[in-house]
């Protein structure tokens, strides 16, 4: 019975270190990408940057972060050419998971400074906008 023990511990051990792992991958990527902003970092740069809200075009229209361009995640692999690989990139959505993977691909893409909001829009605090259309 204690070797079974023995292997249930080590195959937890081995499942801790896997997240761990995983976990730390990340926020490296996240660092050599450029990385999350707060509200504060992402007021400061936004006027030398291209704003992108990664939101369907519904939400987008509902309300946004002044300046922002509206380029749903689901056409980015369609329109990033659109995008200014030499200038800094500053995505939101409401989700971290699809900023992240735009982020990922845009920096496959070539693109070099890439930053994004964090806590997605829910937590922006600045200045928002209803588009006219």
């Amino acid at each position: 019975m204690s070797s079974f023990l023995i292997i249930l511990d080590l195959v937890l051990l081995a499942i801790i270190l896997v997240f761990v792992g995983i976990w730390g991958w990340n926020k490296f990527q996240a660092k050599s990408m450029g990385g999350e902003l707060t509200n504060e970092e992402f007021k400061a740069g936004m006027r030398k940057a291209q704003i992108i809200d990664l939101r369907e075009k519904e939400p987008f229209k509902r309300k946004h972060i002044d300046g922002a361009r509206n380029l749903p995640y689901t056409m980015l692999k369609y329109q990033y050419n659109e995008l200014r690989s030499d200038l800094p990139v500053y995505l939101y959505s409401d989700s971290n998971t699809i900023t992240l993977r735009a982020a990922r691909f845009l920096k496959k893409k070539g693109f070099v400074s890439i930053h994004w909001l964090k806590g997605g829009f829910e937590t922006w605090d600045g200045r928002t906008k209803k588009s006219k259309y």
